[in-house]
C-alpha cells in the first residue's frame, strides 16, 4: 500500500523540515491525486495549509519543502507548483513493488494497516416484513452490506443486522388484510392493498378457516419474512443477525430502556403520556418533545427503537450506523436525540438516508406505488436484470442522490454499461492470461517475477501503475463518506485506463518476451483489483463474457 505508506513517511519528513523551518504545520496532511492535467502522482497542499501561520509565502515554502521531500528514496521528483502545492513524482520502481504487492496478496490488498479496529454495527433494509421487498431496499442493501465488506477489508469490526419490526399493530392490521383478501370482503382503509397477499391466502394450510386475525397475520408476516431472506440471499446481502423487535419486548428491553431514561432525568408525563424530552436536550437538533408511552399506556414505535439502539451498544458497538429510505428522512433528529439521552456520544451515531429510485424502460417510466399494491419488488428487478447490475448501479451514486435506474441499459451487453464496462475488462485480462499460456509465455500456475520497471515506462502503462496505487484510498474514501461510490467509480477509471493500454502496448505479442511479462504482471494486478474491487461491492468477476 505505498500510498499509506508514503503518507507517512512524507508526514514525518515534512515536520522534521517544519521543525527545522520554524513552520507550524496543521495536525491533518492530506496527500491527494493531483488534477488530470498535472503530471504528478501524488499532490502535497501542505505548503499553502502552514502559510498563513507561519506568516510566509505559500510558494516559498512548496520550494523549501519540494527540496526536502525529494531526498525520500521512493520519490523520483518533487517541485513547487502555485500557489503552493508540492508535486510529487514516484520512482517506477516503488510502483512495481507496490504492484508486485497487489498480486502476492490480493485479498489483503487496500487493509489500512495500524488502523483502528473500530467495532461497527449497520443496520439496513429493515423493512416491515409486510410487503415483498422493492427497488428501495435493494439501494439499501446494496449501500449497507457494500460498506460492512469495505469496513472489514479495512480491518474493522463490522457486522450487519436486519431489524425485523414484527410487534405492535402491524401483525393485526395485516391479519385483518390477508383475511379480507382470502374471503373477498373490501381491505381496511389503512391496511395493505398488495395482490401479494391473494397469493399468500390462497396457500395458506387448510386450518386457514379457523383462524383468527392475528393468526392470519402472523403466518402472513412470516412468511413476508422468508421471502425477504431469500430476496437478500438472491441479492447477495448478508446479515450476521436478524434481530426480532418482538425479541425486545420478551427480553423486558423496552421497560427497562424507559426505567434507564427515567434514571437520566429524560423522561416526563403530561396529558397522562409519558414523553421524551428531547427538543431541549443538549446537543439535539429533533424540533420538538417525542412520545414514549402513549396515554393508553402502550409504546410508541419510537420507545422499541430507542431500546434497540440501547441494546446495541450495550453488545459492544463503538460506532452505530443506520442507513434508512428516503421516508425516514424526518426520522434522523429524533433517533440522535435518543442517542444522547443514552448518554452515548453524538458522533458514534451516524444516519444514512437513501432517496428515491425513479425506474425507467429508456425513456418510459415505470411507475409504482406500494401503497396501491402496484410496486415492482425487487424481486421482478433481479429476474430482469441481474444481481450485478443492480448492485454496481445502485453504488455508483451518493446515497442522497436520486437515481434514474434505466432497465434497457442494465441489460445491453455494451460499454454503454457500466458493470459490463468494468467486468469485461477482467474477463479481456483472463483471455490474455489464457493466450500466454498457449505460447508459452506465461504456463499456467506458473509465478509472474518481479518486472523490471524499464519495461513499463509507457504513459499507458505508468497510468495504471499509479492508478492502482489508489485502490486501497478509494476504500478509505469510501469509509470516510459512508457510501461505496468511490470504490465503484475507481473501477470504472481503472477499466478506461486498461483500454488505451490494450490498444498499444501489446502483451502476448509483445517484441520483447521480458516485455510481455512484465505487462502480464501490470494487467494481472490490474485484474486483482477489479476482481476485488468488484467483491467488495457485491458483484461477479466472470472469466468470460
Amino acid at each position: 500500500m505505498i500510498i499509506a505508506a508514503l503518507r507517512k513517511k512524507l508526514a514525518h519528513e515534512a515536520r522534521k523540515w517544519a521543525d527545522a523551518a520554524g513552520v507550524p504545520l496543521p495536525e491533518n496532511l492530506p496527500v491527494n491525486a493531483p488534477p488530470a492535467h498535472v503530471k504528478a502522482d501524488l499532490s502535497l497542499p501542505w505548503p499553502l495549509a502552514a502559510a498563513k501561520a507561519a506568516k510566509k509565502n505559500p510558494i516559498e515554502l512548496a520550494k523549501s519543502l519540494a527540496e526536502h521531500l525529494s531526498r525520500v528514496p521512493e520519490v523520483e521528483s518533487a517541485a513547487p507548483a502555485p500557489p503552493g502545492f508540492v508535486n510529487i513524482v514516484l520512482r517506477n520502481t516503488a510502483l512495481c513493488a507496490n504492484l508486485k504487492a497487489i498480486t502476492l496478496s490480493p485479498k489483503s490488498y487496500g487493509e489500512d494497516e495500524g488502523g483502528p479496529k473500530t467495532k461497527v454495527l449497520v443496520e439496513f433494509v429493515s423493512a416491515n416484513p409486510t410487503g415483498p421487498l422493492h427497488m428501495a431496499s435493494g439501494r439499501g442493501a446494496t449501500l449497507g452490506d457494500s460498506l460492512v465488506r469495505i469496513m472489514k477489508r479495512l480491518g474493522r469490526d463490522a457486522r450487519a443486522e436486519y431489524y425485523v419490526n414484527d410487534g405492535g399493530d402491524r401483525v393485526v392490521l395485516l391479519g385483518q388484510s390477508i383475511m379480507a383478501r382470502y374471503k373477498g370482503t373490501p381491505v381496511p382503509e389503512k391496511g395493505y392493498q398488495g395482490e401479494y397477499l391473494v397469493d399468500l391466502a390462497a396457500a395458506a394450510p387448510p386450518a386457514k378457516d379457523q383462524w383468527t386475525e392475528q393468526q392470519w397475520g402472523r403466518y402472513a408476516m412470516d412468511a413476508l419474512l422468508a421471502s425477504h431472506k431469500d430476496d437478500m440471499k438472491v441479492f447477495d446481502a448478508h446479515f450476521d443477525r436478524w434481530y426480532l423487535e418482538s425479541e425486545l419486548f420478551a427480553s423486558g428491553a423496552v421497560e427497562k430502556t424507559l426505567e434507564f431514561l427515567k434514571g437520566r432525568g429524560m423522561v416526563f408525563e403530561k396529558d397522562g403520556a409519558v414523553w421524551l424530552g428531547t427538543m431541549n436536550a443538549e446537543g439535539s437538533t429533533d424540533d420538538k418533545d417525542r412520545v414514549l408511552v402513549k396515554n393508553t399506556g402502550k409504546p410508541t414505535y419510537f420507545l422499541p427503537d430507542i431500546a434497540y439502539h440501547k441494546d446495541k451498544y450495550d453488545r459492544g458497538f463503538e460506532r452505530v450506523i443506520d442507513i434508512f429510505g428516503a421516508d425516514h428522512h424526518g426520522y434522523v433528529p429524533r433517533m440522535r436525540a435518543a442517542i444522547a439521552a443514552l448518554g452515548k456520544a453524538p458522533e458514534s451515531y451516524h444516519a444514512i438516508v437513501h432517496q428515491l429510485i425513479h425506474l425507467f424502460r429508456g425513456q418510459e417510466a415505470v411507475k409504482m406505488s406500494k401503497r396501491a399494491g402496484t410496486f415492482i419488488s425487487l424481486r421482478e428487478i433481479l429476474d430482469e436484470v441481474g444481481k450485478d447490475a443492480c448492485r454496481f448501479f445502485f453504488a455508483l451514486r451518493t446515497p442522497d442522490s436520486h437515481l434514474n435506474f434505466d432497465l434497457e441499459l442494465a441489460k445491453k451487453q455494451s460499454s454503454e454499461n457500466p458493470v459490463f464496462y468494468v467486468q469485461y475488462v477482467h474477463a479481456r485480462i483472463c483471455s490474455i492470461f489464457r493466450k500466454a499460456a498457449e505460447t508459452g509465455l506465461h504456463p499456467a500456475g506458473s509465478q509472474l517475477t518481479m518486472p523490471n520497471a524499464r519495461f513499463l515506462l509507457a504513459p499507458e502503462e505508468r497510468a495504471l501503475l499509479n492508478k492502482l496505487a489508489w485502490f486501497p484510498e478509494a476504500l478509505l474514501d469510501s469509509e470516510r463518506l459512508l457510501s461505496p461510490h468511490p470504490l465503484a467509480n475507481y473501477l470504472m477509471e481503472l477499466a478506461g485506463l486498461f483500454h488505451p493500454f490494450y490498444e498499444k502496448c501489446p502483451v502476448v505479442s509483445a517484441e520483447d518476451p521480458e516485455q510481455g511479462k512484465a505487462r502480464l504482471l501490470l494487467i494481472a494486478g490490474v485484474r486483482d483489483a477489479i476482481r476485488e474491487g468488484l467483491d467488495l461491492l457485491g458483484v461477479s468477476a466472470p472469466e468470460q463474457m
